[in-house]
């Protein structure tokens, strides 16, 4: 790995500053001065300090976020605010981006990461990590709607895996599936003649939504509740796929 681009992921600046940083002569590496930004460095055997403080380098980290209204979910865009825009600054790594996609009017729990072999096995259908949402409707479930969801829906250009649907009061509903394609939630609702008025996302694999995150806040994983995700994702499994994927829900 190159010195500048570990500098910038322990969010030392982007990769001018950290250009600059180099510049004064305060890195070293084993001991030695390092000013040159395309020098290599391996993180699991190399001393990297700064101004003669050792640095630890993570090669993984793991956020959720309370996703709020308004905000769309994309590491960057020139015209909206994005997830990433929320994030404060000790917390930004240029390699983050979200394990799927919540739709810009959707809340709720999202999960940030530089973990493509983690977000690829919780999204994928094959693993079968539940994803929770709440859904504020134009009108209340039936016991109708309850079996369609329980067979799986037909969709236009996919049929929907089968989902748990669970009626709640005020033309609210419960709706688990574990899969996670394009307006999924939506587009299953309105096969059964529903428009979805508001969606949050309250779970999901084991993470719930905490009462405590406020809407827009944003923090790192615990060790427990990132050792409960790989193991709803079946990463002790041989099988690995160094993908980082994505989709709407």
């Amino acid at each position: 790995m190159r010195i500048d681009k570990y500098l910038a992921h322990l969010q030392l600046g982007s990769r001018a500053d950290v250009k600059k940083i180099l510049k004064g002569g305060t890195v070293t590496v084993n001991g030695a001065v390092i000013t040159d930004p395309k020098t290599k460095v391996d993180p699991d055997t190399d001393t990297v300090a700064l101004a003669g403080q050792s640095l630890t380098y993570t090669q993984y980290v793991y956020y959720v976020m309370n996703k709020p209204a308004d905000v769309i979910t994309a590491t960057k865009d020139s015209r909206q605010t994005t997830v990433m825009d929320l994030l404060p600054d000790e917390l930004y790594r240029p390699d983050l981006f979200a394990v799927g996609r919540l739709d810009k009017d959707t809340t709720g729990l999202l999960l940030l990461t530089n973990d493509g072999t983690l977000s690829h096995r919780l999204l994928s259908p094959r693993w079968h990590v539940d994803k929770v949402y709440v859904a504020g409707l134009d009108a209340p479930v039936t016991p109708g709607d309850v079996r369609r969801f329980a067979q799986g829906i037909k969709l236009k250009d996919v049929t929907a895996a089968p989902a748990t649907l669970v009626p709640l009061p005020a033309q609210h509903a419960q709706v688990t599936i574990h899969e996670g394609k394009f307006h999924q939630v939506k587009r299953m609702f309105a096969a059964v003649g529903k428009d979805v008025l508001s969606l949050e996302r309250i779970q999901f694999g084991p993470l719930k939504l905490a009462d405590d995150l406020s809407a827009g806040a944003v923090r790192p994983l615990t060790d427990t509740e990132l050792t409960a995700l790989q193991t709803s994702a079946h990463m002790d499994d041989d099988t690995t796929d160094r993908k980082a994927g994505g989709s709407h829900d």
